[in-house]
């Protein structure tokens, strides 16, 4: 299954400076156990496009940060991705939504949002949490020892 963290950054080509290094070691490391990459969109409705083109053999799932959505562990997480996977499904986008929040279309779309607990985060922030815990997820389903239940 390939991984797509995107971001929404109408005003410029993506995350920088630190937020950047970090998002770009972990989307690295958690190349190791998927296809994972990062890929900035200008709006949500490119976010869309690229959905409606990336139908292959499975349509693509969409899991998105919002602040409302349901808060799991990353065992949980990982079992969502692990879900995913065996069911067959191709590609995965995870979306860190544009400074207002997702629309009501995308959210209706996606299947399922999630939070990154109570917390209101920068985009960039959420960016790095989420990369993060992808290459967590992929560990845990790897049995690998980063990840240490804590």
């Amino acid at each position: 299954m390939k991984i797509l963290l995107a971001t929404i950054s109408p005003r410029r080509s993506g995350l920088t400076g630190s937020a950047a290094v970090l998002l770009e070691g972990y989307i690295e490391r958690s190349g190791r156990y998927s296809a994972v990459e990062h890929r900035s969109f200008t709006s949500e409705e490119a976010v869309l496009e690229f959905l409606e083109q990336a139908a292959g053999r499975t349509r693509p799932a969409l899991l998105l940060a919002d602040s409302r959505g349901k808060q799991l562990s990353s065992d949980e997480f990982a079992g969502e991705l692990a879900r995913l996977r065996d069911n067959g499904t191709q590609t995965l986008l995870l979306g860190i939504g544009p400074a207002d929040g997702w629309s009501a279309a995308v959210l209706k779309r996606a299947d399922l949002t999630l939070a990154f607990g109570r917390i209101t985060l920068p985009h960039e922030l959420a960016a790095v949490v989420a990369a993060e815990q992808i290459y967590r997820a992929l560990t845990i389903l790897a049995g690998h020892p980063y990840h240490t239940g804590h």
